[in-house]
């Protein structure tokens, strides 16, 4: 398999986890998917369903050049990378359309895949950096990254972006 054909499915792989992800905490109401997935409707709330699909995308991808034995390196940094990357692209693109038209679903759908687009394109560049070796701590960068997740959950703070505009709330929801 080679490196393109590896990103196209990296593609169609997180294009498809944002699925689920969007109501994994409405199905299992727990600290894990509290910090993967998002607990109310905000709009800060919906980028741990991009960062998190372009992950395990790139999970599944690392896993498939390990059984494959591919000669690929830089994988688990670089889909780090565009996964976090992933995040001020989308609002960059996505936040001034919503300030003029609002929530439109197949919009924001179709920024969603735009995105991962070009985090996977990115990635491409960032696998072929010969002198880059940083595999070793993509697993502290996610720690860190979903701490600070976790910490915008539980104590977000109280900007527009990180509101609910269905319950006009912030955070999880208390019952």
């Amino acid at each position: 398999m080679n490196i393109k054909k590896l990103k196209i499915l990296g593609i169609i792989l997180a294009f498809i986890i944002c699925f689920p992800l969007h109501f994994l905490y409405d199905k299992f109401p727990n600290f894990i998917t509290s910090i993967i997935s998002p607990v109310n409707e905000s709009i800060w709330e919906h980028m741990k369903i991009l960062f998190s699909s372009i992950l395990l995308s790139g999970v599944i991808q690392k896993i498939i050049v390990k059984i494959k034995k591919l000669d690929y390196k830089n994988i688990c940094i670089s889909n780090v990378i565009v996964s976090l990357l992933s995040i001020p692209i989308f609002l960059i693109i996505y936040l001034p359309i919503y300030n003029i038209i609002g929530e439109k679903l197949i919009i924001t759908l179709f920024i969603m895949l735009f995105t991962i687009i070009i985090s996977q394109v990115l990635s491409l560049y960032i696998i072929k950096l010969k002198n880059l070796k940083l595999e070793n701590v993509s697993i502290i960068l996610v720690i860190l990254i979903y701490t600070i997740f976790a910490t915008l959950t539980f104590y977000p703070p109280h900007k527009e972006l990180f509101k609910d505009p269905q319950n006009n709330m912030y955070g999880i929801k208390k019952d």
